[in-house]
């Protein structure tokens, strides 16, 4: 366990453990353990972390652990959780909002509601931190997080922070490629000014009580929607709803998400993953592809 001998635990103010479980902290509840489990406390907390890592130790930044799943194997290297990090929510000039990557999507919602800035309602339904809506270009209710950044804030392994703008991404669907080794620590947002929500926010939430298996252990959306459809209509039509391998299902709510319901193993999530895709694949010639994150090993 590499990263347990360098870390200097008496430099570091956050929390360090050690083999620890990501079942707890993943909204799946399984998976295996991870070498070590960080979670600073401030920006600085995090700087001194970085720089006494190993260089080429493996990191998993981790919010809410709401689009991850670690292999029953665990994670060899260090998981950084950010929940309760980079927490900065502020108004800007220009109808602009600085958030921390650490700030919840529901609540950064709220706050632009207060502020009566309209466009942001839809991070109400993004089970995560901005952080991880960032680095995925999430969206829900027809909204996409990167169609409101002006610029973000990235930190690399060596503590240095560095400014970038959207030119310095390739953003598409739920995807976001930019530099190897830079993490978003915050951003700045624009939205609409003057105008109340256009959508209640109260609503939209009924709305996805109504359609998703809310209150269960799930990740959200499995499959990103492929170009003109809909991943769960072709999951449904295909008849997997309800499908089961070990403790793992297919909602029966909403096609596009597996539940947690018989503690099932991480394997069993996955293998469901894959017996969905290939079956989609041979009865319609769509192959998905995966919104969540799966990392780790594999079970031997």
């Amino acid at each position: 366990m590499e990263a347990a001998n360098l870390i200097l635990t008496a430099e570091i103010r956050g929390e360090i453990h050690y083999n620890e479980s990501m079942a707890n902290h993943v909204s799946w509840r399984a998976g295996g353990r991870a070498d070590c489990y960080c979670a600073p406390v401030d920006i600085d907390d995090l700087t001194v972390l970085l720089k006494s890592l190993p260089e080429r130790e493996n990191l998993l930044w981790l919010g809410l652990g709401s689009n991850t799943l670690v292999r029953d194997g665990g994670f060899h290297g260090t998981v950084i959780a950010t929940q309760g990090v980079m927490s900065q929510l502020e108004r800007r000039e220009d109808n602009c909002v600085y958030v921390g990557a650490g700030v919840p999507g529901a609540k950064l919602a709220k706050f632009c509601t207060r502020e009566n800035l309209s466009g942001a309602e839809f991070f109400a339904g993004i089970p995560g931190l901005v952080g991880g809506a960032l680095a995925m270009n999430a969206g829900a209710f027809g909204g996409e997080t990167w169609s409101h950044v002006i610029y973000v804030e990235t930190i690399n392994r060596q503590g240095d922070i560095h400014q970038r703008t959207p030119e310095d991404y390739k953003i598409s669907y739920r995807s976001v490629e930019g530099l190897k080794d830079e993490w978003f620590i915050s951003a700045l947002l624009k939205f609409d000014a003057n105008m109340k929500a256009s959508v209640n926010i109260k609503q939209l939430l009924a709305k996805r009580a109504e359609t998703q298996p809310t209150g269960t252990a799930n990740c959200g959306s499995v499959f990103r929607n492929p170009e003109n459809d809909y991943a769960a209509r072709l999951i449904e039509q295909c008849g997997l709803k309800g499908k089961r391998i070990g403790g793992a299902v297919v909602s029966e709510k909403h096609a596009n998400f597996i539940i947690n319901d018989q503690q099932a193993t991480a394997a069993d999530i996955e293998d469901l993953i894959e017996f969905v895709r290939k079956q989609v694949l041979e009865q319609t010639g769509v192959n998905l592809q995966t919104e969540v994150r799966i990392v780790g090993d594999r079970q031997v």
